[in-house]
């Protein structure tokens, strides 16, 4: 099986190389740490590792990496000998681990899943346990660790029903893989039944809930003052803003057409429009331009930026890990990749700053939150562009909803709280006994 692995997944690296490198070179910055994803680490990482018990856990993007740095915060003063490394795939994820994380734990590039790579990466780091951060399955990786005899965490565990079927039908592969895990935290009894019919022990299994509950309401350690950079571009004080929050191809197209037609209404309305994928930026640029929309990008507004009232319509926000900043302001909040993409953003931030949000048919992906938020009317959800644009102007209209409808998702986020703690208990309970100290729990 691993022969057969391992013969088809060079064949399709080397098929799909060209577009992988593609968006390497897209997203920028891709030069720097480059051979890291052949699991080559420079004397830096060697030296800071050296006789230390060494914790590995690995966030494939941003939205995984906000995660992982709650939770090693969480974990470090549990067993503060430890040597955190964290690692991520792409470019972004590793601007927001620099960003979010002290310089004593390190950051690293995961290793593509080639035998060499893999086996090269485990030997170099020597992880005491691996924990990956939701549903990254990578055969290689977890045969050479497993080979290694080291515990793997899966936590903040879930599984949309895509990759179920996905897994299932390569059960032959994944089966022993899933069995393989010393300790699941899936966010709900749905995702634990799932995994115990791909392989997972059941006594593996904790349903711990969602630790994005928990990392929506920490605050960032370095706030940034939206409301004096909206002053700098002639938005006036109380002025309703309109927020698109990680939004996917063609959905900033059908707000921005939707907010020219929203300001005949409200006219001081001011328009943010925050991409999922920052490289993506001058596309949507060009979409605002086609529509005559006066707009001014994150990063050219400078400290002795001032605009004219009016001169500015919209702010285009093409900076990664600022999206939590501008919801505190936004007014009604639409939630991305709901609306012409499938899959859905993460709802559970706006619903911990108290903001009436609206999402859109396709939230698969957080299917058990969006529940929890519709059945205690913490958010609207809409079929179309049309109901969206109806909804956006009856929230903007009634400012009594807009509270309540917030007031009520700040509701489910305090109810779901306790995710981050119930996890580092499951870690800490596997890995105690050893040479590694625990200290007590306070």
């Amino acid at each position: 099986m691993r022969a057969l692995y391992n013969i088809l997944f060079t064949l399709g690296f080397a098929l799909s190389s060209p577009y992988y490198f593609w968006r390497l070179r897209r997203r920028g910055n891709w030069q720097k740490g480059f051979s890291q994803r052949f699991g080559k680490y420079d004397s830096k990482l060697k030296q800071a590792i050296t006789n230390r018990h060494v914790l590995w856990a690995h966030a494939v993007s941003v939205g995984e990496v906000n995660l992982c740095t709650q939770l090693i915060r969480a974990l470090e003063p549990r067993m503060p000998n430890l040597k955190v490394v964290v690692s991520t795939t792409t470019t972004t994820g590793m601007g927001n681990l620099e960003s979010k994380l002290p310089s004593h734990i390190s950051k690293i590039y995961y290793p593509i899943d080639r035998r060499k790579c893999v086996a090269r990466a485990l030997a170099t780091v020597h992880p005491e346990a691996i924990v990956l951060v939701e549903a990254e399955i990578w055969p290689n990786f977890l045969w050479r660790a497993r080979d290694l005899g080291k515990p793997i965490f899966l936590v903040n565990a879930r599984l949309s029903e895509r990759s179920y079927r996905r897994y299932k039908l390569l059960g032959f592969l994944f089966r022993p893989l899933f069995a393989s895990f010393t300790a699941v935290g899936a966010q709900n009894e749905e995702d634990a039944a799932r995994f115990r019919e791909l392989g997972c022990r059941p006594e593996a299994i904790h349903v711990v809930g969602n630790l994005k509950f928990d990392a929506a309401v920490i605050p960032e350690r370095r706030p940034l003052d939206v409301p004096a950079l909206l002053r700098q571009i002639g938005v006036p004080p109380g002025a309703p803003v309109l927020l698109g929050g990680s939004t996917h191809d063609g959905e900033e197209a059908i707000l921005a057409e939707q907010f020219l037609r929203l300001r005949a209404r409200f006219p001081e309305l001011f328009l943010v429009l925050v991409p999922r994928h920052a490289e993506r930026s001058r596309q949507v640029g060009r979409e605002l331009e086609k529509r005559g929309v006066r707009f001014v990008y994150r990063n050219e507004i400078l400290n002795h930026t001032q605009s004219q009232a009016g001169a500015v319509e919209c702010l285009l926000v093409n900076t990664t890990g600022e999206l939590q900043h501008f919801y505190q302001q936004a007014t009604v909040i639409f939630v991305g990749k709901s609306l012409t993409a499938e899959g859905g953003q993460n709802p559970i931030e706006p619903g911990a700053l108290g903001k009436a949000m609206v999402f859109g048919p396709h939230m698969q992906n957080f299917a058990d939150v969006t529940r929890s938020f519709l059945e205690s009317n913490g958010a609207m959800q809409v079929r179309n562009a049309a109901e969206l644009e109806s909804s956006l102007a009856e929230l903007l209209a009634d400012e009594p909803h807009r509270v309540q409808l917030g007031r009520n998702a700040l509701k489910v986020v305090r109810e779901n709280l306790g995710a981050i703690e119930r996890t580092v208990d499951m870690i800490v309970r596997h890995l105690e006994g050893g040479e590694l100290y625990v200290a007590p729990k306070r």
